[in-house]
This record gives structure tokens, sequence and C-alpha cells, in this order.
């Protein structure tokens, strides 16, 4: 029988939106039961948005003054001791997942499939390598529990109609002490999160300095987006790096991504493809972005950028 057990992913009040596409991927395998577990110190107001998300059989709930923050150190011994009763164990391909679902792989003694964009079976998957130019399929032994992340772009959410029952669950693990929540530095922006965004403006080395950068937050602002931007405008000092956008840095799928003064280099490709119209705007007519854009405008943005912006009202 095929149980699989998603973790949560949350900040102690919502529900990532990443943990409803992980579900989604997990109900890709035919007639598996599903159950997410929830980390907190309360866990109450997350389970409750958990147990309306369809697929979803049952929400455990594991309270722990330890879990308060989510530290992959002090999770993963607990995510292990549960893994006990499934045959799979996912979770997201995000900051949160990457540095969870490793550890849990190596507790359980078995490698982990990373980034997950597609079932094939119980114990076949699909998963991009070569900065997503090439799909691989991997098989992972039958008589192991399967550990993996979910490429949570390749996936919908599911919807919240259901009414899943939440139980406590028994964990009974060593957690170490070793690793220790100090504090969270983090900016803040009134504008939609990058990763879940369903709009995203995103500037590359073309504005020239962190100043001129200004116009893309006004477009952005007007269009209700998320921004984001290139590595080479990270790189140059632009904007931070939680901002960028490509293999290294945010793999996100909106419904509009606008990218202007960006070249196209293949690791910023990577992470848009998924994304259901893409816009570019670039004086260069051969960029290489104009190859997989579905609208293109060739031209000086500091010209079209302001002008688009005050069309919008």
């Amino acid at each position: 029988m095929t149980k699989i057990l998603v973790i949560a992913e949350h900040d102690g009040q919502e529900l990532n939106p990443s943990t409803a596409k992980t579900v989604a991927c997990a109900a890709e395998l035919d007639g598996a039961t599903i159950d997410v577990v929830v980390f907190a110190d309360s866990a109450a107001t997350v389970a409750a948005q958990v147990a309306q998300l369809d697929s979803v059989s049952r929400v455990l709930t594991v309270e722990n003054p330890a879990n308060a923050k989510a530290l992959a150190a002090v999770l993963a011994p607990q995510v292990a001791a549960l893994a006990a009763d499934y045959s799979h164990v996912f979770g997201p391909s995000t900051t949160f997942g990457k540095d969870l679902m490793p550890r849990v792989a190596a507790l359980l003694g078995v490698n982990q499939i990373s980034d997950v964009m597609g079932v094939l079976g119980a114990h076949e998957f699909q998963r991009p390598i070569y900065a997503g130019n090439v799909v691989i399929t991997v098989a992972a032994p039958s008589g192991h529990p399967v550990v993996a992340t979910v490429r949570t772009a390749s996936y919908k959410a599911v919807g919240n109609g259901n009414t899943a029952p939440v139980e406590a669950a028994a964990c009974d693990a060593d957690i170490p002490a070793h690793t220790r929540y100090i504090e969270l530095q983090a900016g803040k922006s009134d504008r939609p999160d990058l990763q879940t965004a369903a709009k995203v403006v995103s500037g590359g080395r073309a504005l020239g300095s962190a100043e001129n950068f200004d116009i893309i937050y006004a477009l952005a602002d007007k269009m209700g987006a998320g921004v984001g931007a290139s590595r080479a405008a990270v790189d140059a000092g632009y904007v931070p790096n939680e901002m960028q956008v490509g293999q290294t840095g945010k793999i996100i799928a909106p419904d509009l991504y606008v990218a202007i003064g960006i070249s196209g280099a293949i690791q910023h490709l990577t992470g848009i493809k998924d994304a259901g119209t893409i816009v570019a705007i670039n004086k260069d007519a051969e960029a290489p972005i104009f190859e997989v854009a579905d609208i293109g405008l060739v031209g000086d943005l500091f010209d079209i950028v302001p002008e688009l912006t005050s069309s919008l009202g």
C-alpha cells in the first residue's frame, strides 16, 4: 500500500502554498493515502488550513516547544521517526525542503530524489537536469522508503474543499541541542511574495543601478506583482539576493512573467520556464529571452517601462 507523508511548510500561522503543490504531486500516485504532518509549538491554526486541502486523508500534529521555528536539524529526526509507517516522504523543493529532506534521507539511509516534476509510478519519477534542458526518469528501490522533494513550479495547488481529520501524533525522537534559533532577519514588503505571486516583474543588469530599479518597482506596484531580478542584477548589487530568479535563485511559475533588461541566460530561463505567459523588454533584438517569450518588445527600457507604467493608470 502506498502511504505518503507530506511535511507541511508554514510560518506558525499561515500554511505555505508549497504544501498544497506537494500534495498535488503525491496525489498522482495511484491509490495513495496522503497524511500531512505539521510540526509546531502550537499547530491548531495551521492544521485547520491543511485539513481543507483536497486529497489529504489525515492531518498529523507534532507539538513541541522545540518546533516553534523550522530548524532542519530539529525536525529531521522527528520526520525520520514518523516515516517508519510510510512508503514515501515528500517535502517541497523550497529553501525549507532543500534544508530538511536531505537530512531525513540520510537518517533513513536512502538517496533523496530531488525536484520531482512528474510521477510515472510508485517508484519512478521524472526530474530535470542540466538547467532544465533534459528531463530524466529516476527509479527508486522498491524495498526502501522514497524520500523526495517536489518541484512546486511544476504543480498547481490542490483545492480547499476537504475536511480531513486532525490527530495528534506521538513522535519518539531524540532532538539534538547543537542547533538553536537565534533570529530571523528579513526584508518587509507589501508586494506579493516572489515565489507565490501570480504576476512577477523582473529587472536585469541593463537597469544600470539600484536607483534605476525604482522603475521596476513602480511597474510592479501598478500591476500588483512581485519583483524579481536576474543573477547579474543581484551580483551587481542592485537588489538583495532573495529577489534572484533562476537556477541558483528561486524557481517560479507565475501566470505572467515580465522580464525587463534581462538577456535570458539559460540559468535564468530555468527559473521561469513554467510561467504561463512571458513578456520580454530588451533593446537587443537577438537576446535569447525572445526565443522563449510569448510577447517581445524591442526598445529602450528607460523609455518603454515608464510609458507602460503611466498607461496602467
